[in-house]
């Protein structure tokens, strides 16, 4: 007889393995590090005085350079605590953002010397191909632009230019204050940028770029100062932004390349030009821009379009917009229009470009003048749309009117009696639930809602438009 111990040996010895299946190899934890926390370096570590007088150039450079350039630092903080720090131009790197704390100002130098040698560089701040970099910390960029007012005039200033000394040509020869050139992931926000001399916040051949919070002030008598050129460059965004200066506000341009994508919400606006403007600048195409929310106040025009170089402009809305558009000395361009529209050629020479798929969608407005399209026989306006809109034409201003303003180029200033839409070149304009009201001014009536020659506007309907006379109240 088997005893129960022998059995067990038996088994152990002699029952065939049993196949267990393969273990699976055990998956690694990964590990999520936190991201590293940013670098801050002081400018007065280096040695910046910040006093308004001495040059802190070199101390601001140093922290600049000295920000570490290899992981795992992701984001060096220039920081700059309060004071006056003149300096001359600047220039970032990748992964640098300027820290200008509040109470704190960086100031421009206002000598030729204080900028580079090639006149496209002359920028306070200055980024040249570089990623991860923009300015904050809720302080003051300034160009000290009046003291490149060579005469003051109510009318308009006029301007020092450096051209005499063969800098360069013409009479904007004067410094830029904020530039981003070739640059990817830029971001300006929280500050205040004051006094350029020239354009202010310059943003060219740039990809994904964010503007917010940020307060732009050029002297309104100024030519030049404009808020924010964003040229060549695709994917930006700009919004709750406050503007207040003496030429175009927000202003795409095309010199070498398209501006794809561009959005601008949230934002108010005070010009002695445009306050928005494509063009003039545009031998390529512009598309896919959207400006919604928006106020202007004051201007001397409202939403303009000049393409006078050739390139195409198409899928272009504005929306929620309430404009104020008022004469002022016709030494600027613009004659109080609200709404602006144009393709004629700057040149004889110059290629037409057209404008097609335009939309103004819910749109207040009350003016000195009316709205001007005009495109021209080898650069039609197509396929434009007026939807919910609100037209106040009345006169407050002494200035006279009745012109017409193609510039630049073009056909100049031209006598033309005002009307409530001027229309010429035009292929398909839908007009729905549009109200139009005149005053009752009597140095210059208004008796003309719609101005065009049927033998170059086709296509155009009308659904709920409505236009009458009011008593304008002194």
């Amino acid at each position: 007889m088997t005893t129960p111990i022998l059995q067990l040996i038996f088994l152990l010895i002699f029952s065939p393995l049993r196949q267990l299946p393969p273990s699976k190899p055990a998956t690694p934890t990964r590990i999520q590090l936190p991201n590293p926390p940013p670098t801050t370096l002081s400018v007065t570590d280096f040695g910046a005085i910040g006093d308004g007088i001495h040059y802190d150039t070199e101390a601001i450079q140093s922290t600049i350079n000295s920000c570490p350039t290899t992981p795992p630092t992701k984001t060096c903080h220039v920081n700059f605590p309060p004071g006056i720090y003149l300096t001359a131009t600047i220039h970032l790197k990748s992964n640098v953002v300027l820290n200008i704390q509040e109470g704190a100002t960086l100031l421009g130098g206002t000598k030729l010397e204080d900028y580079p040698k090639e006149f496209n560089r002359w920028y306070v701040v200055l980024a040249e191909n570089v990623s991860d970099v923009g300015i904050t910390g809720g302080g003051v960029v300034d160009g000290q632009g009046l003291k490149f007012v060579k005469r003051f005039n109510e009318r308009k200033n006029v301007m020092v230019s450096w051209n005499s000394t063969g800098a360069c040509l013409g009479d904007e020869c004067r410094p830029r204050l904020v530039g981003f050139i070739g640059c990817t992931n830029v971001k300006v926000w929280n500050v205040r940028l004051n006094e350029p001399a020239y354009w202010c916040l310059h943003i060219v051949q740039c990809l994904n770029t964010r503007i917010y919070d940020v307060s732009i002030y050029g002297d309104f008598n100024s030519p030049n100062n404009d808020g924010i050129d964003i040229e060549d460059s695709n994917n930006t965004l700009i919004t709750r932004c406050h503007i207040d200066t003496g030429d175009d506000a927000i202003c795409p341009k095309t010199y070498t390349g398209p501006v794809y994508n561009l959005t601008a919400t949230d934002c108010w606006i005070r010009t002695k030009s445009s306050a928005i403007k494509l063009g003039s600048a545009s031998w390529f195409e512009l598309k896919g821009l959207v400006f919604d929310n928006i106020t202007i106040v004051d201007s001397h025009r409202g939403l303009g379009l000049q393409i006078r170089d050739g390139g195409n402009v198409s899928d272009i809305t504005f929306s929620n917009i309430n404009i104020s558009t008022r004469y002022y000395d016709p030494s600027w361009w613009g004659r109080a229009e609200p709404i602006y529209v144009t393709t004629c050629p700057r040149h004889s020479s110059s290629k037409e470009g057209s404008i097609s798929n335009l939309q103004f969608i819910n749109i207040t407005a009350n003016s000195e003048n009316g709205v001007f399209l005009s495109g021209s026989k080898g650069g039609l306006l197509s396929n434009l749309r007026f939807i919910n809109m609100n037209l106040t034409f009345r006169r407050w201003t002494n200035y006279p009117g009745g012109l017409v303003d193609y510039r630049p180029g073009c056909q100049g200033l031209v006598n033309h009696s005002a009307a409530g839409i001027i229309m010429e070149h035009i292929e398909g304009f839908e007009v729905e639930n549009v109200n139009m009201r005149w005053s009752d001014y009597q140095n210059e009536p208004w008796d003309n809602p719609l101005d065009f020659r049927p033998s170059t506007v086709n296509n155009i309907s009308f659904l709920n438009f409505h236009s009458a006379m009011y008593k304008q109240m002194k």
